[in-house]
């Protein structure tokens, strides 16, 4: 076992050792209650059934990750290949103010329309549009929403479609 270490009024190890059997109480840990599968950690909000949930970083690690990308320099995120963007941070626009770059959002390449209304009407929970993207190959996804596998997924899949030796899509 590591140091203790001090969070809110639980103490716990650095690192933790549970075994099938072991009974844990989430009874000590400030804040809401856990997600329903979670053991309860402080570390563990925000996950669901024990699976990490994504944010920007992953987004980043993931596509910095493939052959050729670039990242442009923005206020969130916005990743190119061969000088086709394929995974950007959402530009949230409201009548009559400054747009909102949203980082738990990525706009998310997906190669064609079929595809697109697949994903938004088989999971509206996890994708949707918006007003200016009606008739071109984009969802949105909410990354606090999708698991590392599944966003690594739709990332590499959206570098392929976008790079000039894996073009097979839409390219503008």
């Amino acid at each position: 076992r590591g140091p203790i270490k001090r969070l809110g009024r639980a103490t716990l190890p650095e690192t933790l050792d549970v075994s099938v059997g072991h009974r844990v109480s989430s009874a000590s840990f400030p804040g809401p209650a856990p997600a329903k599968g979670s053991l309860g950690f402080p570390w563990d909000r925000g996950r669901e059934g024990g699976i990490a949930l994504s944010d920007a970083e992953d987004v980043r690690a993931i596509a910095l990750s493939l052959t050729g990308v670039v990242e442009v320099q923005s206020d969130g995120f916005d990743f190119r290949v061969d000088g086709h963007g394929f995974a950007w941070s959402y530009p949230e626009r409201s009548p009559g103010r400054p747009r909102n770059i949203r980082t738990d959002v990525a706009v998310i390449f997906v190669g064609d329309e079929a595809e697109k209304q697949a994903l938004l009407q088989g999971e509206p929970d996890l994708f949707f549009t918006a007003d200016g993207y009606a008739h071109v190959p984009l969802v949105m996804v909410r990354l606090e929403q999708v698991d590392r596998a599944r966003l690594e997924e739709l990332i590499t899949d959206a570098w392929h479609m976008r790079s000039t030796s894996g073009r097979t899509g839409y390219v503008e």
